[in-house]
């Protein structure tokens, strides 16, 4: 939504963070997006909402990856996880599934990225809507976010 791109946007201002706001034609799927933004499909940063015993976590990877169900029951200590319902992260971050900005710092829930994603100088995510998206150094988000870095994707 919007105020969540204008959050962010002034988060990245806030902290002197160089990126580029990209507009562009609605996305849905990483490979809609990467087709859009022109871009390879692994410096795309998919943002997952993901519930788990009453509590909610966001696990950012690669677009060229799939997450690893059975990792990310070991990471968080559980026998049981799932992705959030679409009510679900609407509540937790104010936005639509697929427009999930990898920022869950800023929705006061922990962030775990797969060290994957972080291979790429630069990375590009939708920003709040499924009509913009930004791009930024993949060393500065990793700075301004604090993820815990632990493999959970397979190929």
């Amino acid at each position: 939504m919007k105020q969540d791109f204008i959050k962010i946007k002034a988060f990245l201002d806030k902290n002197k963070v160089e990126y580029k706001v990209l507009e562009h034609e609605p996305v849905y799927t990483s490979e809609d997006a990467a087709r859009i933004r022109n871009a390879d499909i692994r410096m795309g940063a998919k943002s997952m909402i993901i519930r788990s015993e009453g509590k909610f976590y966001n696990f950012v990877l690669s677009a060229a990856k799939k997450i690893d169900w059975g990792k990310v029951k070991q990471i968080l200590h559980t026998k049981s996880a799932s992705l959030a319902t679409p009510e679900e992260v609407l509540k937790v971050v104010n936005c639509e599934i697929g427009s999930v900005a990898p920022f869950g710092n800023l929705y006061g829930i922990i962030l775990y990225c797969d060290p994957y994603l972080l291979k790429n100088e630069e990375i590009e995510f939708n920003a709040g809507l499924h009509t913009t998206s930004i791009k930024m150094k993949a060393k500065d988000w990793e700075k301004l976010v604090k993820p815990e870095v632990v493999d959970f994707t397979k190929d």
